[in-house]
């Protein structure tokens, strides 16, 4: 039966992404859903970006966009840096780039550009990369804004959390629009915990892969997911964005 797997942020952690793909039970029918922020961070930023390009070619792929992803477009398709980016795992990306053929950049500028904001799935499961304002729904959130940053979603989950479990009746509107949300980008290590979370009806997937956390894939369905080693062992000689 045909599977479909979430993954969390990754942040140039490409031995981090072999991993997972190694130790899940991925079939050649599934579908991976990738949650953004596919660079600034560990050294493999742009060769992270050339092996989801093949891993296309093998699987049902959707690609999310993070707000690093925006930043590395910028620089690969206008030469604009940002001050932040830089301090956040910028420099590190730009590094990668800087053997790398110009038609690779050039298909690279490519997969950046077709990145969804957000995606919603048959069953009315909503992946986005950190969440939206509104009780709309995420639509006009993204016209002349940025909620790639956003974190309040996560936050209104994590606060309703046990009061929801005592009365469904107080469950927020904007959480009600889906059946559940998958979101990256607000890493589980901020809150002590490495594994994916959930709260209300809300599934975060950074599990810090940017820092001394792992790379995560789960199963929508059965919650069921698999873990890389700490990014941090997998490339003893780099900082990450530590």
């Amino acid at each position: 039966m045909k599977s479909k797997w979430v993954i969390g942020d990754l942040h140039g952690g490409l031995r981090g992404l072999e991993q997972i793909l190694e130790r899940a039970p991925i079939k050649e029918d599934d579908e991976l859903i990738f949650l953004g922020d596919y660079v600034d961070g560990w050294s493999d930023s742009a060769a992270l970006v050339s092996r989801l390009l093949e891993l296309e070619q093998q699987y049902a792929c959707v690609f999310i966009k993070g707000n690093h992803d925006l930043f590395c477009y910028n620089w690969l398709s206008k030469g604009a840096t940002d001050a932040v980016w830089l301090r956040h795992g910028g420099t590190s990306t730009i590094e990668s780039y800087a053997t790398v053929p110009e038609p690779t950049r050039n298909a690279h500028i490519l997969f950046f550009e077709r990145l969804h904001n957000y995606y919603v799935d048959e069953a009315n499961n909503l992946f986005i990369h950190a969440g939206f304002s509104t009780d709309a729904g995420p639509g006009n959130d993204f016209i002349g804004r940025m909620p790639n940053w956003d974190r309040t979603l996560w936050q209104t989950a994590m606060m309703m959390h046990e009061r929801v479990l005592f009365n469904e009746r107080l469950m927020p509107k904007k959480l009600k629009l889906y059946q559940e949300i998958f979101i990256g980008h607000t890493p589980t290590l901020f809150f002590g915990n490495g594994t994916p979370m959930n709260a209300c009806n809300v599934w975060n997937l950074d599990t810090g892969a940017a820092y001394t956390g792992r790379a995560s894939i789960m199963n929508v369905k059965t919650k069921q997911f698999f873990q890389s080693d700490p990014l941090i062992k997998l490339y003893p000689e780099e900082k990450g964005r530590n």
